[in-house]
């Protein structure tokens, strides 16, 4: 009975061991099933935030009416616009009036004009760029009054109040052009704080230039204004058009679908630039404008084209040239600028409204106004808010205003993949310049320099560490003695914990001035490393029997030490003598004048050293727990049928741990793409699509280290960032796939050895 009750005990403690081992592996079973399903979960929110983020950038822009009023004035407009917080919307006519109406209840708030000389009148006048709110009046008497639209801004009682008011930036009192008082015709003007240029033409068809340079008085703190006046040499006929640019260096003139380009930066030596043919086959200009900075010229036709000129270049200096064109269906009726962005507005006689940008190319919006309550088919005048954020229209003796939703312009498909042809510059690049300390800077988002520079210094980084931590896997797991194995490899593992920060701060601060000042030394070190090691190990197996066994077998791996450290030495030693001989004493003065290439100091291959440090334990742990892993019956059975050594790693042990080897070689990959610090601090972070190994490279992952704590959030540069980072994350999604993909192919392969 004891027995059969101490058997009893025994079953029923073995039975409830089991239950709790059951509970045990279901409990892990489900703890593991949950945490990798919220790793897929985690990187499936990374992957849609990004989406979030991003998707703005490819948004069009949205114009929403906000009211509609009645002009108190019906004489020809000459501007239209609104303050910065579109609180008040103005309309100055030709004639020098000024009404400024409220957005909110639509009614006239102000009304201001312009004092004229007595027995004056208005002959002509003309604006200034958009961002300057200018614009000034010809008379008939000779003179000329200059005017700016300005908004005051105060705050009684805590209550904010916007005072229109305008302003004569150049005094009360008109300024004399002509002083036989003759009309001033055919205005273009344009003002400075210590210059402003004027050029008109007088009764008898003459143009005229006339210069006003002012410097400060040291005694009275006052500006004393210098006249200086020239006449225009071959200046054409039936003139349509005159504007001048705000720098006051260039003056155009479009007469007959031409346009005439002045150099009128010295007035005493004004000359004709060029002149641009800009008529088509039974097609008029309608219009020429500025954008934006005025690098850039818009010719407008009445079939709808719009072409971009800016100058270029060439053998005949800086030239005007076609850039770029769009496309609207309709005849044209006007055009405006943004202050500061490359965009602009258009409005044909149909009444539709556009909106497009000329570095993305992209036509934003595009909608038809021609209802009883909304009739855009006679517009006279259009005129953005200096934010861009709303869009002034007169139309059939009406103001109407537009709020205008547009915050990424700047950013397309092709603007970002793409090689644009930006102002200033030659030809189409790729660029990436985000930022500037212009107001009206043209931004450059192109991201291939930034994917280009992340796959070079991936593939320097790779050249490096592949070769080194796959020999140095398949020695120490195949042909090393177990204990140097056990001392090698945790060290080089070890090695993967050491900081990237530290590795690119040694790499930036020592790395980079040693090979610049040794690279004769780094040539001959990486020819000479390779042969000594042959020659070593020839050496070593020509040595007689009795020799080697006086070294252990165990040690015999050390000897490869001091042959390693005399050779670095020797290199380093002999590179000054090399450099004189070969280089005529300045390897670097010899690489950009003989070779022609430019070279930085933090270069592609100071990266490609550091980084393949950095990526060398990863590749090296991984191969070298393949190959180590290999069943050792396989190799003793190859070794028993007569293959040699070398032939049983070759063609046995590779072959049965290549799956793992070419996961530790995508591994060090995917490490390399995404390392940060050792890129941002051993490259100079240029933006340049160069593979020589003497010049540096700017990646995404620097890149966004670099730039995202300075973008302000939500605007464009803010999210194109983040469109880097879902580029950085798709880079290493795909090499990961392949990765996978090809491990499996390779072990169903090799699995039956």
């Amino acid at each position: 009975m004891g027995n059969q009750s101490a058997l009893a005990t025994k079953n029923v403690l073995f039975a409830q061991g089991s239950t709790r081992r059951a509970i045990k592996d279901r409990l892990t079973q489900v703890s593991v099933t949950i945490g990798g399903t919220m790793v897929f979960v985690a990187l499936l929110l990374i992957f849609f935030y990004l989406l979030y983020v991003i998707k703005p950038i490819f948004d069009g822009a949205n114009l929403v009416p906000v009211i509609s009023l009645d002009e108190a004035d019906n004489t020809p407009a000459l501007m239209v616009g609104t303050d910065e917080q579109n609180q008040l919307l103005y309309r100055v006519s030709k004639q020098g009036r000024a009404d400024f109406y409220s957005t909110k209840t639509g009614l006239l708030v102000s009304e201001q004009q312009v004092a004229l000389p007595q027995g004056a009148l208005v002959v002509s006048s003309a604006t200034s760029v958009a961002s300057k709110q200018l614009f000034a009046l010809g008379l008939s008497n000779g003179q000329l009054i200059l005017v700016r639209v300005n908004f005051n801004v105060s705050y009684p009682n805590n209550k904010k109040i916007i005072t229109p008011k305008l302003s004569y930036p150049a005094g009360e009192q008109p300024l004399t052009l002509d002083p036989q008082g003759g009309a001033i015709a055919h205005l273009a003007f344009d003002f400075s704080e210590d210059k402003m240029s004027f050029v008109y033409q007088d009764v008898k068809g003459g143009w005229h230039l006339i210069r006003e340079e002012g410097e400060e008085n040291m005694l009275t703190e006052e500006i004393e204004w210098r006249s200086t006046q020239a006449m225009l040499p071959d200046a054409p006929v039936n003139v349509q058009q005159e504007l001048m640019l705000p720098d006051q260096k260039q003056l155009l003139l479009r007469a007959n679908n031409k346009l005439f380009v002045y150099d009128i930066d010295d007035v005493n030596d004004v000359s004709l630039m060029q002149v641009l043919e800009l008529g088509r086959t039974k097609v008029k200009v309608s219009g020429v404008s500025l954008l934006a900075g005025a690098s850039s010229i818009l010719v407008s036709y009445d079939d709808g084209l719009i072409q971009q000129y800016f100058q270029v270049n060439g053998a005949k200096g800086r030239q005007y040239q076609e850039i770029r064109d769009f496309h609207i269906d309709g005849q044209l009726s006007v055009i405006a600028s943004e202050f500061y962005r490359k965009g602009f507005a258009t409005l044909d006689k149909t009444g539709r409204l556009s909106l497009l940008y000329t570095t993305s190319q992209r036509e934003l919006f595009s909608k038809r106004y021609h209802s009883k309550s909304l009739d855009l088919s006679q517009s006279t005048a259009l005129g953005f808010s200096p934010r861009a954020n709303a869009l002034v229209v007169e139309s059939n003796h009406q103001l109407h205003l537009f709020s205008v939703k547009n915050d990424h312009p700047e950013v397309s498909w092709s603007a970002m993949w793409d090689k644009v042809w930006y102002e200033g510059y030659p030809e189409p690049k790729y660029l990436w310049q985000s930022t500037s300390g212009s107001d009206d800077f043209e931004a450059k988002l192109s991201l291939t320099p930034l994917a280009f520079g992340t796959l070079k210094a991936a593939l320097y980084a790779m050249l490096f560490a592949t070769p080194l931590a796959l020999a140095g896997a398949i020695y120490t797991a195949y042909f090393m003695s177990p204990k140097v194995r056990g001392i090698v490899k945790p060290t080089i593992e070890i090695m993967e914990a050491l900081p990237t920060v530290i590795l690119g701060f040694l790499a930036g601060l020592w790395l980079a001035p040693l090979i610049e000042d040794h690279l004769p030394g780094i040539l001959t070190l990486l020819i000479l490393l390779p042969l000594s090691i042959l020659a070593t190990a020839f050496a070593w197996y020509k040595l007689p029997v009795k020799w080697k066994q006086r070294l252990p077998e165990t040690y015999q791996e050390l000897l490869l030490l001091p042959v390693i450290c005399f050779i670095t030495w020797f290199s380093f030693a002999i590179s000054p003598a090399l450099e004189v001989i070969f280089f005529g004493g300045d390897t670097r003065l010899y690489i950009t004048d003989v070779l022609g290439l430019t070279f930085d100091q933090r270069n592609a291959l100071v990266v490609g050293i550091a980084m393949g440090f950095a990526v060398i334990p990863t590749i090296f742990s991984i191969a070298e727990d393949a190959v180590f892993s290999v069943p050792r019956h396989l190799s003793n059975g190859s070794l028993a049928l007569g293959a040699t050594t070398w032939q049983t790693l070759t063609r046995v042990v590779l072959l049965t741990a290549s799956p793992g080897i070419f996961s530790a070689v995508m591994m060090g990959l995917g490490r390399a793409v995404g390392e940060t610090m050792i890129v941002l601090m051993a490259t100079g972070n240029t933006a340049i699509m160069e593979w020589s190994v003497f010049q540096g490279m700017r990646t995404l992952a620097a890149n966004i280290a670099v730039e995202m704590p300075e973008s302000a959030i939500g605007s464009s540069h803010y999210r194109v960032l983040f469109l880097a980072a879902f580029v950085l994350f798709i880079f290493t999604f795909v090499f990961n796939t392949l990765a996978e993909v090809v491990r499996q192919r390779l072990r169903d392969r090799y699995s039956s050895l």
